[in-house]
């Protein structure tokens, strides 16, 4: 079995995005917590566009707080284009009462393979760029519980210092020495913005499990709770947790499917080591119930 898994760097060009995204939520949520955001953010080489949709109490203005987060972040000064209007009558009908802000297919997942009960490669190519202030990626692969290879590039950094970091890493973690690819173009000076574009939503699977856990619905940045892509996740996740635990399990992997307009789910499965069963009547998977069972809000984006 060969598993591989990559994380990002909060300066990565699409993270960046995501974050801009998510601070403006914060700020409508912190104002108006009944707030309906869907936020899309694209941005690179001295721009950022933020466009979306927004219905909310709060007095933001959105271009101002977004040039203050890049500025604060990434220490540089940037222009800003916004569009944003209200959400869609058509989707608030439904979720005024209760409902699913959209439809889709939600996972979460856990195993006992670490202290953060998520796949080891995941695990390690997160640690991996714990240190690091700048445009960031990492890379893991494992094969039957052997690290084979580790990728690692970072800006500012020469290859010499990251071979040292990633073998102290390995001495650290008591790693098996793998291959190691650090910069591999040989230099990595220009990042962030100034090498690359971003978009929201575009690292899923690096803010979720890694590939070797399926992702469904959408990203989580950008929306506010009523968005099941957001808050279905984060309680299917809880309940693997919980099952994990409760049965002792080695891993345990949970789909939560809606339909917009809908408070009820669709199915809530449960996939404990390999054996399906249906956990729907064990947890309240309505969306305003996940908000106020995990209280979710501003201060949990």
């Amino acid at each position: 079995m060969i598993q591989t898994a990559e994380s990002i760097s909060n300066w990565h060009p699409d993270k960046i995005c995501d974050l801009i995204a998510d601070n403006i939520v914060r700020e409508c949520l912190k104002q108006d917590k009944n707030s309906r955001c869907a936020v899309e953010v694209f941005g690179g080489h001295g721009l950022i566009i933020v466009g979306g949709e927004i219905t909310t109490k709060a007095i933001i203005d959105y271009g101002k707080i977004t040039r203050e987060f890049y500025l604060k972040h990434c220490n540089k000064e940037i222009g800003v284009i916004t569009n944003i209007v209200t959400q869609s009558l058509d989707i608030a009908m439904g979720v005024d009462k209760g409902g699913a802000g959209d439809q889709g297919i939600m996972y979460g997942y856990a195993c006992d393979e670490n202290d953060e009960f998520i796949p080891q490669e995941k695990f390690l190519a997160n640690r991996l760029l714990e240190p690091f202030t700048s445009d960031a990626k990492s890379q893991v692969t494992i094969k039957d519980g052997i690290i084979t290879d580790i990728v690692l590039s970072v800006q500012g950094k020469t290859q010499e210092e990251l071979r040292k970091y990633v073998l102290d890493f390995c001495d650290e973690y008591k790693l098996t020495i793998p291959n190691i690819y650090c910069n591999y173009t040989g230099r990595f000076e220009i990042g962030g913005f100034d090498a690359d574009c971003g978009v929201t939503g575009r690292k899923i699977v690096c803010d979720q499990y890694g590939p070797r856990v399926p992702v469904g619905g959408g990203a989580f940045s950008g929306k506010d709770f009523t968005k099941v892509d957001r808050s279905g996740a984060i309680m299917a996740r809880h309940i693997a947790l919980n099952e994990l635990w409760k049965n002792k399990a080695k891993e345990v992997l949970v789909k939560i499917a809606y339909c917009i307009g809908k408070a009820e789910p669709l199915m809530v499965i449960a996939i404990i080591d390999g054996v399906e069963k249906d956990v729907s009547k064990q947890y309240d998977c309505r969306p305003e119930s996940i908000i106020r069972k995990l209280k979710l809000g501003y201060k949990t984006l």
